[in-house]
């Protein structure tokens, strides 16, 4: 537990750059409001640098990060555009749908349609269907074009 006392001397003269605080009244109410200050942080203290405990049942697994920068990351796929095989726009990536009980990438949720991200309509494609270059800059959907994609059926977010 961390405690705080505060002491009461009297300042150096040119030594308070602020007027009151080296002008306030020694005894009464700027004695308790010290206390009341040093006894809230020393709450605060005690219970925010306590150490985090583990979990039961979790464990951790060391990664080789080398392979780990190799991936995709989904935050940087997320509004990227999505071309078919003739270099033709037909969408842009809205999000990619993993599986629960499988823990894999499903669905990637595409929106077709639309300018500058409104009036588009979202659909959902197979996410082994996408072809994304090494660098992750270029997703290609071989095959579809922006008419056959606006065939598909709607996808809509459930409500939660």
């Amino acid at each position: 537990m961390v405690a705080f006392t505060a002491f009461r001397t009297a300042p150096k003269p040119g030594a308070c750059a602020l007027p009151n605080p080296c002008n306030r009244p020694v005894g009464g109410r700027g004695r308790f409001s010290v206390w009341m200050i040093g006894t809230a942080l020393a709450i605060a203290f005690a219970f925010a640098t306590g150490p985090a405990l583990p979990q039961a049942g979790v464990q951790l697994v060391k990664v080789d990060v080398s392979v780990v920068a190799k991936g995709y990351r989904m935050s940087k796929l997320i509004g990227s555009t999505v071309i078919n095989d003739k270099s033709e726009k037909i969408g842009t990536v809205d999000d990619v749908i993993a599986d629960k009980d499988k823990k894999q990438l499903n669905f990637a949720v595409l929106q077709v349609g639309g300018f500058l991200g409104l009036g588009g309509r979202l659909v959902a494609v197979p996410y082994d269907s996408l072809v994304i270059d090494d660098t992750g800059q270029k997703i290609t959907l071989p095959g579809a074009t922006k008419d056959e994609l606006k065939k598909l059926s709607e996808f809509n977010y459930p409500a939660s």
